[in-house]
């Protein structure tokens, strides 16, 4: 099994779907991916969750050099999970337990596994969901692109590119509006933070995805 680095596509790939405001329909959402809401109390759980498995790793956010808040970070990994996995799931795409379970042996295990999630800002119980997020985007990339090579991968991120258009991430403006043009001057995930302000330094984890297998 090959390993291939997919530097996507995340929700700036989704080409200016960070909208300003939530519809009445939305009221409560953090988030909304292709019309399926993420509440606010889901978000909160996540939160909480995330920060007490920081807290019994002994690491704080500011050592992981966040940029964005860690509320502005669980919600961008928890949208973007959710529309990777309907983007790719209404393709055909698929991908067993099993296969998921090579992806953390192959990153070191469990343990590792568990570390490089809280560097990527995702609450343990949700990790393995955002893995097959992940694994799931990345058959996408390949199937579209007819292999893994860098051109391959190239020709796949263009293509679904323009399906992640199709499922469109509106954000709650109280977690900040989506950086559009983001680079080593500006980082950050989420400008115009509003009361939840930045953290950090860095926001390196939630703008690079993991390493995922290809067949």
């Amino acid at each position: 099994m090959k390993s291939t680095r997919v530097r996507v596509i995340l929700a700036v790939a989704a080409a200016g779907v960070a909208l300003t405001a939530c519809s009445p329909n939305q009221i409560g959402a953090a988030a909304v991916v292709g019309g399926e809401r993420i509440s606010s109390s889901e978000l909160n759980r996540n939160v909480r969750e995330y920060e007490e498995a920081l807290a019994k790793a002994g690491v704080s956010a500011s050592q992981l050099q966040f940029q964005d808040s860690v509320s502005q970070l669980v919600l961008f990994q928890l949208a973007n999970a959710k529309q990777y996995t309907k983007v790719a799931e209404s393709k055909g795409i698929t991908v067993t337990d099993g296969e998921i379970d090579q992806v953390i042996a192959g990153q070191g295990g469990q343990e590792k596994f568990e570390q490089q999630m809280l560097q990527q800002a995702v609450a343990p119980s949700h990790a393995r969901e955002f893995m097959r997020s992940q694994v799931l985007i990345s058959k996408l990339v390949t199937k579209y692109g007819g292999g893994t090579d860098e051109a391959a991968i190239q020709r796949g991120q263009q293509q679904a590119i323009k399906d992640l258009q199709a499922v469109p991430i509106t954000w709650n403006p109280r977690y900040g509006q989506l950086n559009q043009q983001r680079s080593q001057e500006q980082p950050s995930v989420f400008v115009d933070a509003g009361r939840f302000g930045a953290a950090g330094a860095s926001a390196a984890p939630a703008a690079e995805q993991p390493e995922t297998p290809q067949q």
